[in-house]
């Protein structure tokens, strides 16, 4: 079972290992979603949706779906 961004508990730090390009909306690219950069968690919001994050110093929220598609490996 692969660990996804979802995956992730509040504090949780992970590095972005794979996923898949068409799927990953282009405005998080360019923002910095991308292989081998760090990412943690923030907050989750009262409902479970959206994930609130810091990746390499850009903080983006982002829907579990979304989440979900995002291979990570835990550090």
């Amino acid at each position: 079972m692969q660990t996804t961004i979802a995956h992730l508990k509040i504090g949780q730090k992970a590095v972005i290992k794979d996923f898949d390009v068409e799927a990953i909306p282009l405005k998080l690219l360019e923002m910095g979603c991308l292989p081998d950069s760090v990412v943690q968690l923030l907050q989750i919001a009262p409902l479970g949706d959206p994930l609130y994050l810091n990746i390499s110093g850009s903080y983006l929220a982002i829907r579990l779906e979304t989440a979900r598609l995002i291979e990570v490996e835990i550090i």
